[in-house]
C-alpha cells in the first residue's frame, strides 16, 4: 500500500531530520563563541567547532537533497549519538534527559537511512540512473 508512496515518504524523512541539523548549524555560526565556549565548558575542545557546524549545515543540506546518503546519515548519526552523551546524558535533569532520547531516536532514523539509502527522489537515485543509462 505504502510502496508507490515511498519516494515522497522518504523525501518528507529526509526533510524532516534535515530541519533539526541546518539550522542548528547555521546558528552556530551566528553564535560561534558561546557555542565554542559551552563545548569547552562540557570537555570538548572548541577548535572542533567549525567542523560540528560543516557536519550540521552542510551534511543537513546533504541529508535534504539526498546526496551521497548513507554515508552522510552514518556521520550525522554519529555525530549525534555522541553528542548525546556529552552534552545531554544528565539523569537528575528531565529535559536533558528527553533531548537525550531525542537524539537517540534520531540516530535511529539516521541508520535507517544508511541502510535503506535514499529513494527516487534524490540526488543519489539521479546520478545511479544516469549512470545506468550511460553503462
Amino acid at each position: 500500500m505504502f510502496e508507490k508512496f515511498e519516494p515522497l515518504i522518504d523525501l518528507a524523512g529526509r526533510a524532516l531530520l534535515a530541519i533539526l541539523f541546518i539550522p542548528a548549524g547555521y546558528s552556530k555560526i551566528g553564535g560561534y563563541e558561546g557555542t565554542q565556549g559551552y563545548m569547552e565548558a562540557m570537555g570538548v575542545p572548541g577548535m572542533l567547532l567549525p567542523l560540528v557546524i560543516l557536519l550540521e549545515l552542510g551534511g543537513g543540506l546533504l541529508l535534504l537533497v539526498g546526496f551521497q546518503t548513507r554515508l552522510i546519515a552514518l556521520a550525522l548519526g554519529g555525530f549525534t549519538f555522541i553528542a548525546s552523551f556529552i552534552f545531554h546524558l544528565q539523569p537528575d535533569d528531565q529535559m536533558q534527559m528527553i533531548m537525550f532520547m531525542k537524539n537517540i531516536a534520531v540516530t535511529g532514523g539516521l541508520l535507517l537511512l544508511v541502510g535503506k539509502g535514499a529513494s527516487a527522489y534524490s540526488v543519489d537515485a539521479a546520478l545511479k540512473s544516469r549512470k545506468a543509462v550511460t553503462a
